[in-house]
């Protein structure tokens, strides 16, 4: 079984500095970059899941929720990861995605 720990300690991370910033801080797109990030790990997580189903987006639940949904959504792929390629691509995303949110 895959170690996904760096995943989620990742994504705990970057929770943890959403929830922390300001308010202005997410309207100017922390939060728009955090729904960004949590659609594509949702999607990738679908994908892994059922490859012939067709893919849900996850909807934009207010900025206030953007940390929630990241966490929901590095889950649900953390579960059904099978190779370290694939964790090493999520972990990319994670990390450019932080920096672009600038938190």
């Amino acid at each position: 079984m895959l170690d996904t720990t760096p995943l989620t300690s990742a994504v705990d991370h970057f929770a943890d500095r959403l929830r922390a910033a300001p308010q202005s801080r997410l309207q100017r797109g922390a939060a728009a970059e955090a729904l960004a990030l949590a659609r594509e790990l949702s999607l990738r997580a679908q994908r892994l899941e059922d490859p012939e189903a067709e893919p849900r987006e996850m909807p934009d639940a207010g900025m206030f929720a953007a940390a929630d949904q990241i966490t929901v959504a590095a889950r649900d792929l953390a579960l059904v990861l099978a190779e370290e390629s694939q964790l090493a691509e999520a972990l990319a995303l994670v990390a450019e995605a932080q920096k672009r949110a600038g938190v």
